[in-house]
């Protein structure tokens, strides 16, 4: 029964489940004693979850040759997880609520299992300690649907500002954000303690996957949330995801610029489209909407560029990972740059010139955009949606923080003046491209609009 012996997922079109074999995997991402490829492939492969040790990165994992090994050798297996003796009430809430099904532009997909420990036991004979990794259970034989129910979780929020060259108003440069975030926790949670924890342990935030803390580490955690808790006036009991940074720095500065060029004496030769997007935390959903369904000619956009999160990047904020790993910071006028030049030199390049010549004093940071980058950046925003079209992007961020995607995004952890910076830049940026005499050039090759977004 679902919700009771095993939940269900498919991120796709769910492919048939009739008399599948299955395998014991033992723990999840183990790297060592691998199965051979032909024991898994098919099949569905039962595993422990995974439990990530202390000072566990997920980059460096991902990196790491035995983890590309481990991915080779589950190449086209399907899987089961096991939740234990039962499912809690909010893993069942999540599961069974049909809204969180992401289904991907109708492409089949496997579908993936998470059972009991009885479901297992059932399976397997017995109890799982006497069950050796690669021991054949039972078949499994189901079918499993999915529900998907339309609901309006949100809107695009659209404004043009006509150019003012008669030739060229007909053309557009877009300037978007999300105007979305990802809701609150049915369960309130201590304010300070989780910023504590986040801050000593899981730096990148959301990120981070959770750690176990040594005995040291929950001490730390303990003495600075009795500090916060101080400067506070006791604890706070928190369950709103306020997304301050994430996305409200990125939609409040592209309302600013929007104000700017509306209220300015002399508007740029192109037009200018404003899009503030919906469900980019559900997917891309209303940048994928938007530029499948653009109000607009799609050809007409010259160029995209895109702000979503920019109000953080101190020097004590831990921003990303290098590719290669360490973690990397912040620091005055910090800004990374993603995707300037994937599409087009020339616009990568017009970046670079803006901040010069108008003396911004921004400090760009490359490195979260290199080829391959296991966070993956390039892909999670909404200026992706318009680079699949062709369009030429820039995606400007100040970056993660052990505040992403937490309670603890709040308004008084911005950095405003450094969030003013980087809108003042992009008016200019916008500026500068809406008044050249020729559309940005494209000058990369464009991607399948239809195919897996690659970094």
């Amino acid at each position: 029964k679902a919700g009771v012996d095993f939940m269900a997922t498919a991120n796709g079109r769910p492919l048939p489940v009739a008399d599948v074999p299955v395998v014991f995997g033992g723990n999840a991402i183990d790297t060592t004693n691998l199965l051979p490829n032909d024991a898994v492939r098919g099949k569905f492969v039962v595993l422990r979850p995974f439990v990530p040790g202390p000072g566990f990165s997920a980059q460096a994992l991902i990196a790491s040759h035995g983890y590309k090994e481990y991915i080779k050798a589950m190449d086209g297996a399907r899987f089961v997880t096991l939740a234990g003796d039962a499912f809690n009430p909010n893993q069942i809430r999540i599961a069974l609520n049909p809204t969180n099904v992401a289904f991907v532009r109708n492409q089949d997909a496997p579908v993936n299992l998470t059972i009991t420990t009885k479901v297992a036991e059932a399976l397997f004979g017995g109890p799982l300690t006497n069950v050796a990794k690669g021991t054949a259970g039972k078949s499994i034989s189901a079918t499993v649907s999915f529900n998907n129910v339309p609901r309006q979780l949100g809107r695009n929020v659209v404004a043009i500002l006509p150019g003012s060259d008669a030739k060229l108003r007909g053309q557009y440069v877009a300037i978007g954000a999300h105007n979305d975030h990802i809701g609150f926790n049915t369960r309130p949670v201590d304010h300070d303690s989780v910023k504590a924890y986040m801050q000593l342990l899981r730096p990148l935030g959301a990120d981070n996957p959770p750690v176990q803390p040594t005995p040291e580490q929950v001490e730390q955690v303990r003495v600075l949330t009795d500090s916060l808790r101080k400067l506070h006036g006791g604890a706070r009991k928190d369950s709103i995801y306020n997304g301050a940074d994430d996305d409200g720095s990125g939609s409040v500065s592209v309302l600013e610029i929007a104000e700017a060029f509306a209220t300015g004496k002399v508007k740029p030769k192109r037009s200018l489209i404003f899009v503030w997007h919906a469900g980019e935390e559900r997917g891309l959903w209303g940048s994928e909407y938007f530029t499948d369904n653009p109000t607009v000619p799609r050809d007409s956009i010259v160029a995209q560029l895109n702000m979503d999160m920019v109000g953080r990047g101190r020097a004590t904020d831990a921003t990303g990972e290098a590719k290669e790993g360490g973690v990397i910071h912040g620091g005055p006028g910090y800004l990374q740059l993603v995707g300037s030049r994937r599409l087009s030199t020339e616009l990568g390049n017009l970046m670079e010139t803006v901040n010069k010549e108008g003396s911004f004093g921004l400090q760009f940071d490359y490195a979260i955009d290199a080829d391959g980058h296991p966070q993956n950046i390039y892909c999670r925003s909404d200026h992706y949606e318009y680079a699949r079209y062709g369009i030429p992007i820039v995606f400007m961020t100040t970056g993660g923080h052990a505040d992403y995607h937490q309670v603890t995004d709040e308004p008084q952890y911005i950095d405003y003046d450094h969030m003013a910076q980087i809108g003042k830049f992009v008016f200019a940026a916008a500026v500068k491209v809406a008044n050249l005499d020729h559309r940005v050039s494209v000058d990369k090759p464009k991607p399948d609009p239809k195919g897996a977004c690659v970094q």
